[in-house]
């Protein structure tokens, strides 16, 4: 079985978030694979080690990205790919993924729901109608029986059980494995990850519809809390009719 697990490089949540001359300042900050994506690999991972499958890590990207394929590498894929083009935006990054998909035959590909930084959740939805394969979003649960997949997915107020014929594509999150269950590179793995192949591709897409970011903003930032007492239940309310207005 050949699965495809596409990553991308988001900014750590806990990196100060600031913007310089309408671009977003890279500064101080720390970048790391987006763990929605990171769910998925060590999904793969736990296949691979069940099944023998052969795992590709790909990621649409700049050089400074290489790192975190380095990282997937010493996880337990076995090749990387960077198609070297800048994901300026959902359909761009998709384009990409499809291109290479189209002349690369997958059993199976894993796709995060959506990345951290943006929160588009657009990409993988491309992909698979690009694609014309099953897709099945926000996964928290695969077994695979033979040519047929069996997924639990998220909806709202619950979950549903769906099954799919391979190829398809799996937008993953936190369920599919549990945080404890994610990998940590080993030195070996680190050591053995030096060997393994990471091809850089050029993908001159066509970009007559490309999709520019105007500006970016900060939300506002939050009021301070006020702490009413208890016994001050008329001023409470005074406040919350008068000043916040919520009321």
């Amino acid at each position: 079985m050949n699965i495809l697990v596409c990553i991308s490089s988001v900014p750590d949540t806990t990196s100060p978030i600031n913007f310089n001359d309408n671009k977003f300042d890279t500064n101080g900050i720390t970048f790391i694979i987006n763990p929605y994506d990171e769910f998925c690999l060590t999904k793969a991972i736990f296949i691979k080690e069940k099944s023998g499958a052969n795992i590709t890590v790909l990621n649409v990207g700049e050089n400074t990205n290489d790192s975190i394929l380095r990282k997937a590498l010493a996880i337990g894929a076995d090749k990387a790919i960077r198609i070297n083009q800048k994901s300026e935006n959902s359909k761009t990054v998709a384009e990409c993924i499809y291109n290479y998909c189209n002349t690369n035959s997958f059993d199976l590909i894993f796709c995060g729901r959506e990345s951290i930084d943006y929160n588009g959740g657009k990409v993988p939805g491309f992909v698979a109608s690009k694609l014309n394969i099953p897709f099945i979003n926000s996964c928290v649960g695969l077994e695979i029986t033979n040519q047929i997949i069996e997924c639990k997915r998220e909806i709202d107020n619950g979950h549903e059980i769906c099954e799919a014929t391979l190829p398809a594509l799996i937008a993953g999150q936190k369920g599919l494995v549990e945080e404890k269950d994610l990998r940590i590179p080993s030195m070996r793995g680190i050591m053995t990850a030096r060997t393994k192949p990471l091809e850089v591709i050029d993908d001159n897409i066509n970009n007559d519809e490309k999709i520019t970011i105007l500006d970016y903003s900060k939300p506002e930032k939050k009021s301070d809390c006020r702490l009413i007492n208890e016994d001050e239940v008329e001023k409470l309310v005074d406040l919350l009719s008068n000043e916040a207005k919520v009321i």
